[in-house]
């Protein structure tokens, strides 16, 4: 395991970002196939569990990705992310703010915040995140409340505003185009679907890996 800090890993790496969404297989599967492939990120996202179920599921993720250079988000939830000592929690535009959700996590935390247009990137940058989701960036099934994407294109404005900051792109994003999401400005490609949803995630996993290449920036 890396001696660094959660902070210090995800600002210096890149790659895939995997959230688990009502994965075809088993979280805690799917969670362990991911560590043992070396997957940079998982976030958990579960957004109609009840507190304690969050909080149970929440907790097994988290033992599996103690002692590995996983690092573990919680979508949405500071409350579980500190209750399961997770490295960081992701937070929405009408989520808790960063500076609440560091004051529950404690200044160590990994913060990360929604985004779509450099105007959120930039306000965004200001309020102290440790990184922004930038998207959706293609069409997605995942969130039917989802806003129209914001491209290629939309992804690179925000990156050109917001240089320093790192960028997790989510949104319809394949394998096939994870390669230009990362030359549009994102340092890690956020994926829902196509793994978890995929007839064999751990083998969605290895593809995007491959076809990553694992790549840090």
């Amino acid at each position: 395991m890396s001696t660094v800090s959660p902070k210090e890993r995800l600002l210096g790496g890149g790659g895939l970002y995997l959230v688990l969404t009502s994965p075809v297989i088993s979280h805690v599967e799917l969670a362990v196939g991911a560590c043992e492939r070396g997957v940079p990120v998982l976030q958990l996202r579960e957004k109609h569990l009840p507190y304690e179920q969050l909080v149970g599921l929440a907790r097994e993720i988290a033992d599996v990705t103690k002692g590995t250079d996983t690092l573990f988000i919680v979508n949405d939830r500071p409350d579980v992310a500190a209750a399961v000592d997770a490295d960081g929690v992701h937070l929405g535009q009408s989520d808790a703010s960063i500076r609440a959700a560091r004051d529950i996590m404690g200044s160590g935390a990994v913060v990360g915040l929604s985004t779509r247009t450099p105007d959120d990137a930039e306000a965004a940058r200001i309020a102290g995140a440790d990184y922004i989701g930038v998207g959706p960036v293609f069409p997605t099934d995942t969130k039917p409340d989802a806003l129209a994407p914001i491209g290629l294109d939309g992804l690179r404005s925000v990156a050109e505003r917001v240089p320093e900051l790192t960028k997790v792109a989510i949104g319809g994003i394949t394998r096939s185009a994870s390669t230009d999401v990362i030359r549009a400005g994102a340092h890690y490609v956020a994926v829902i679907s196509a793994v978890c949803h995929a007839d064999d995630p751990l083998a969605a996993i290895d593809d995007f890996q491959t076809h990553l290449g694992r790549r840090a920036r």
